[in-house]
């Protein structure tokens, strides 16, 4: 594997080939893999968490798609042309919970999703719910949801109580990962108190939420998660560990050859430099990020093998995520890889 290196990754010839238009063709497979619902245990146990949620016009309509695994989500992938959604469960999940409560709604979650993935096998794979507080229990059950259940791998939404996953605690869910040989796709949650009050405070409630989450901290956590993870030197140990990361690589790709010419020189513990492990051992999607400035900047940096297609259904509706896709200005090579190439070799769909 070559190291990284910012000249090689915006050179001029790569950045003409993909602004090819795609131009007819036989019609492609789409799949799109951060994909949401909800399982009604989990949301009883996190209830307290949706506080911050006013509309409930708005709120009845996602909540209806979030809970549905069969007409409703099907209906609307049938509407946009999406083949097949990869689904995990939405943030808040068991994260934030105890890890006596956390451990058997995890597995009634992965039950739940398994039986909607046998109804509709061509249409449905998954993505497994953890009980991070507790990783030995949270190793088992990724065990066996890939082992006896056929999940793809495993959603892990942020901070666990305020623990990232470069916590040798979580030790057993990375390497478990690694020897099933399934990515973690790392999703943002909500910061912890203290850094809400620190920084997310100030203004009206619903814009303290709204910059706190999906207007801004949630991405700059993940990526600080992300960036975290390979400074701990956790893909020395595991080479082979993937993990993904959604939103057009949560900021990161923007601001790449800052972070690997500024951290690489002192991360004197590491093998190789900070930007070639985020080349060799992440994958981006396109979830909840509809303009194609970030994914030229992300094809640029990455290449078009490491980006995937996403919607971040229901919180993105699929006619907005299939007609993105639809006139992305890359090559139709490139565009079939985005669309189900890459994620059929990372999954082995």
């Amino acid at each position: 594997m070559r190291r990284f290196c910012y000249s090689d990754a915006v050179t001029i010839g790569y950045f003409i080939a993909c602004l090819f238009v795609s131009i007819g063709g036989a019609a492609m497979r789409v799949i799109a893999i951060e994909e949401h619902y909800r399982n009604a245990a989990i949301k009883n146990a996190t209830d307290k968490q949706n506080a911050h949620l006013h509309n409930p016009d708005l709120l009845a309509n996602l909540w209806a798609n979030l809970d549905d695994l069969e007409l409703l989500r099907l209906n609307a992938m049938d509407e946009a042309g999406i083949d097949m959604q990869v689904l995990s469960h939405t943030t808040p999940a068991t994260e934030i919970l105890a890890a006596e409560e956390a451990v058997p709604l995890a597995k009634d979650a992965n039950d739940q999703l398994a039986a909607a993935i046998a109804a509709h096998p061509d249409r449905f794979a998954g993505f497994a719910t953890l009980p991070t507080p507790n990783p030995v229990a949270a190793a088992a059950e990724l065990e066996r949801t890939v082992r006896t259940l056929g999940f793809k791998g495993a959603m892990i939404n942020g901070h666990t109580n305020g623990r990232f996953l470069d916590d040798p605690f979580f030790l057993p869910i990375l390497e478990s990962a690694a020897a099933l040989d399934v990515p973690l796709y790392l999703h943002p949650t909500l910061p912890i108190d203290a850094v809400k009050k620190a920084y997310y405070s100030g203004f009206d409630e619903a814009v303290n939420y709204s910059l706190s989450a999906a207007g801004w901290g949630w991405h700059a956590e993940t990526a600080l998660h992300a960036l975290r993870l390979i400074l701990s030197g956790i893909f020395d140990r595991l080479p082979h560990l993937q993990i993904i990361i959604g939103h057009m690589g949560e900021m990161i790709p923007f601001y790449l050859g800052r972070i690997d010419g500024v951290l690489s020189p002192v991360a004197r513990n590491l093998q190789q430099r900070i930007g070639d492990y985020f080349l060799q051992n992440f994958y981006v999607t396109t979830s909840g990020i509809f303009t194609y400035p970030p994914l030229l900047l992300a094809l640029q940096m990455l290449g078009v093998d490491r980006i995937i297609f996403s919607i971040d259904y229901p919180y993105s509706t699929n006619i907005q995520g299939r007609s993105f896709l639809d006139h992305i200005p890359l090559n139709p090579v490139g565009k079939e890889k985005i669309s189900h190439g890459n994620v059929e070799r990372l999954l082995k769909l």
